[in-house]
């Protein structure tokens, strides 16, 4: 799994979406009590290996390692707790963030092939929950569940980055890209006038 984890950072480092090292990836290891491996803090995600990685507790705390979890890891192990996810994707993609600055109360997509990628129908109407950014993932976490909607496996955290989840980290990756397609091309209508 860890290995699998550092694979997937590189990859989204390699596409922009993890610059420095920003952006956080967790699967989840085992479900009572819950557990997930996630990245560690302060480590260039372009240049991440399987050790870097630390397995946490539902409250994001490190359990029996000396390693210190990402600041975000709180918010991971809230999401998967809430949403069954077994798998987190955090990154910092640009198209999200300027969503949430056009719709901050959350970005409306819909008649788009692309929704499928994403898990729903093109005719569907989905909303992109938008949350006020904080440091304090307790604080991020009661936003989530505040809004949750067990159909939209994503999260834009306002001026800070998205989160997506899954089954596994391959779902995650899958909606994600498919997501932040659809973000770009809901910003790049809202520039030509074509969408409200």
């Amino acid at each position: 799994m860890t290995a699998e984890l550092a694979h997937e950072c590189i990859r989204y480092a390699q596409m922009g979406w993890m610059r420095g090292t920003s952006g956080n990836l967790s699967v989840v290891l085992q479900r009572d009590p819950l557990r997930l491996a996630v990245t560690v803090s302060g480590v260039d995600k372009g240049e991440i290996t399987a050790e870097d990685s630390v397995v946490i507790d539902v409250h994001g705390n490190a359990v029996d390692s000396g390693k210190v979890p990402s600041a975000e890891a709180g918010l991971h192990a809230r999401i998967a707790d809430v949403a069954g996810a077994g798998a987190v994707v955090h990154v910092h993609a640009l198209a999200p963030v300027v969503a949430a600055e056009h719709w901050p109360d959350g970005v409306v997509l819909k008649d788009l092939e692309m929704l499928k990628g994403f898990g729903r129908y093109d005719h569907e109407e989905v909303v992109i929950p938008v949350v006020r950014n904080s440091q304090d993932m307790v604080e991020l976490g009661d936003a989530f569940e505040k809004g949750f909607d067990p159909k939209v496996p994503a999260l834009i955290v306002a001026r800070h980055g998205v989160y997506v989840w899954g089954a596994d980290l391959m779902q995650a990756r899958h909606r994600l890209e498919c997501l932040e397609w659809l973000l770009r091309f809901k910003v790049k209508t809202r520039q030509t006038g074509s969408n409200s």
